[in-house]
């Protein structure tokens, strides 16, 4: 028999629990991934029993949907017709009415954004989380918006003596193409040409021939205007880190994964295929097999690359090691997937932080940051009236 408190005190629980919005789907190439990633945050979060719980889903057309249709989106439902249903009830369509299913949502202690790639992971969304005044889950907008041009993040990892490969760079717009005969002679016969400012392993390619070159530049630049060539790595070993925190940064164990023909003169490489639709055939190890220096050079790097690329919340450093066990920092992943595939989930239960845990971190994160934000001041001085200077020798304050 229940205690007669006992209603009472889950209302008032119930009341005090934090208001948890997830967002997720988007425009993106990985918006099926994002759904997966938004279903297991939310499972995670569930378990810990602290907080309320919404899901928002955005449209590819950018609306964001009601919790209701959210839901069933994001427990796999057929999506277009819930779409469909969605913009047919909209009564009027304005300047925001793409946001405006966040009204119904009530009090929003904090955004959990899960959409990977376009939208969530170049800064846009946190954009209007600041706007909203409200705390959010990850890295602030710089942050994003820097790691997720692959080339501004070169640059910064140069310039902070965080090694990473040889590269250059090339833009739709230039007058003189970069041609196949300079590539080789600059970074040797085996590249990889990438859109700067997509998500993982779109509008990728590896080419190592001319013809191969000019058709990875033709698919490269579908998804963006400016294209980086990455010299590639003798041998390698593809190896991911788990990178959370504020100030105080922790490090996960360090996994590899190695697919079919994947090193010495293979040409198997992790492709999206193999990161979110069938990833049977790749072995992967946690903790990877490595020196001890090794480890500690790259959890090194991995702490250097957070700090300079003005990260928060949650990262996934992606790494290259070569032959002869020199690790290169390929790129950082600011919204990393939390699908049943993704390495960066299992990196944590490696390092004994199950998946309430570390959601319950990610969203304690938040929190803090928007705290510590708050201690910055945006205060002006008013300018009053105005007393301009000279212009040839005339007083500039008459007309």
């Amino acid at each position: 028999m229940k205690h007669w408190l006992e209603p009472v005190l889950e209302k008032e629980n119930l009341m005090a629990k934090q208001h948890v919005v997830l967002l997720f789907g988007g425009n993106s190439s990985e918006h099926d991934v994002s759904k997966r990633s938004c279903y297991n945050y939310y499972k995670a979060l569930e378990a810990t029993g602290k907080y309320d719980l919404s899901v928002v889903a955005i449209a590819q057309n950018g609306y964001f949907l009601d919790a209701d249709r959210s839901m069933k989106i994001m427990m796999q439902e057929d999506e277009q017709p819930l779409v469909d249903s969605y913009m047919a009830e909209l009564k009027e369509k304005g300047i925001l009415s793409p946001i405006k299913a966040l009204e119904d949502l009530g009090q929003i202690d904090i955004f959990f954004p899960v959409v990977h790639g376009n939208l969530g992971e170049d800064g846009t969304l946190q954009g209007l989380f600041r706007l909203l005044d409200k705390p959010y889950v990850g890295a602030a907008l710089r942050g994003h918006a820097v790691s997720f041009d692959k080339v501004l993040t070169k640059e910064i990892l140069t310039q902070n003596n965080v090694r990473n490969t040889k590269y250059l760079v090339t833009h739709a717009f230039d007058e003189k193409k970069l041609t196949w005969a300079e590539v080789e002679e600059q970074l040797g016969s085996v590249v990889f040409v990438k859109a700067a400012n997509q998500g993982s392993s779109v509008g990728i390619s590896r080419a190592e021939n001319e013809a191969e070159y000019e058709a990875a530049l033709k698919d490269s630049f579908q998804y963006d205007h400016k294209v980086l060539i990455e010299q590639a790595v003798n041998g390698p070993r593809e190896l991911e880190v788990g990178v959370i925190g504020n100030d105080k940064i922790l490090v996960s164990e360090i996994g590899a994964h190695k697919v079919p023909d994947q090193g010495g003169d293979g040409k198997g490489w992790y492709d999206y295929h193999s990161k979110f639709v069938d990833n049977s055939s790749v072995a992967f190890e946690i903790p990877a097999n490595l020196p001890d220096a090794v480890t500690e050079e790259i959890k090194d790097m991995s702490k250097r690359a957070y700090r300079a690329l003005n990260l928060q919340g949650e990262a996934r450093m992606d790494f290259l090691i070569d032959e002869d066990n020199v690790p290169y920092l390929g790129e950082p992943n600011t919204l990393p997937g939390f699908t049943n595939m993704s390495l960066f989930k299992r990196l944590w239960d490696y390092s004994d932080i199950d998946n309430a845990k570390l959601a319950d971190m990610l969203v304690q994160y938040g929190f803090d940051a928007y705290k510590k934000s708050k201690e910055i001041s945006y205060s002006f001085e008013s300018l009053g009236e105005e007393k301009v200077g000279t212009f040839n020798g005339k007083d500039g304050n008459k007309n």
